[in-house]
């Protein structure tokens, strides 16, 4: 039996997925990279700001994991770019980066990439799906603070995505795991901190007490 949520709970997780969007305005920067997950809107979302002018080069990063790999077989990376490549991005403005098991790794193997292809950005707009902007730009300031790092993701609303995703509980354990992930990262040395507000934190807490807690790391 699905979990009821309430509309407090409800209002607690539309308080972290607001949180966890940096609010950047788009930019023109040297080059993109799309962070694999199961979110195939990520690719949706870098063709579209590509054809809009904002970058020349775009990477795909991501292998697979156990949430992927039913549904991208060849990998993120792979599928990522298939996609794009049908809204029309050019091969030639496509790389991809197959082997990314995590966020860090999305950052460092795609800036090795680059490199072996000739390419020192100096400014880099992480696409990711929208929960996970905060967490991206935290890891890549740590992993590649010379960088200037912008994000983007899709521009959806939280009832939006619950949506798209058709499991409500689901998106809201992922939008409290991701929390947890911006706040413990920074203590292992794997992000920046950021600063949490105490009404996202106290959102946070009522939610994990209540249960919404399958998408945590365990201690």
């Amino acid at each position: 039996m699905s979990q009821r949520i309430s509309d407090e709970q409800r209002h607690d997780a539309e308080s972290i997925w607001d949180y966890h969007q940096m609010g950047h305005e788009p930019r023109h920067v040297d080059v993109a990279i799309g962070l694999g997950s199961h979110d195939l809107g990520v690719a949706t979302c870098a063709a579209e700001l590509y054809h809009a002018g904002w970058f020349p080069l775009l990477v795909f990063s991501g292998g697979n994991s156990p949430t992927t790999a039913t549904r991208f077989p060849r990998g993120e990376a792979v599928h990522y770019r298939e996609h794009a490549l049908s809204l029309g991005v050019p091969d030639s403005a496509v790389l991809v980066e197959p082997r990314a098991g995590n966020t860090g790794q999305n950052v460092t193997l795609s800036r090795a990439l680059l490199a072996a292809n000739g390419h020192e950005p100096r400014s880099v707009l992480l696409i990711s799906k929208p929960y996970m902007e905060r967490r991206a730009y935290a890891t890549c300031r740590k992993l590649w603070p010379e960088a200037e790092v912008a994000c983007a993701s899709e521009p959806l609303k939280f009832a939006d995505y619950v949506r798209s995703i058709g499991d409500e509980k689901l998106v809201i354990d992922m939008l409290v795991g991701d929390l947890q992930r911006v706040v413990e990262y920074p203590k292992q040395g794997f992000a920046v901190e950021q600063d949490v507000p105490s009404d996202v934190s106290a959102a946070y807490e009522r939610l994990v007490a209540a249960g919404f807690d399958s998408r945590m790391l365990r201690r």
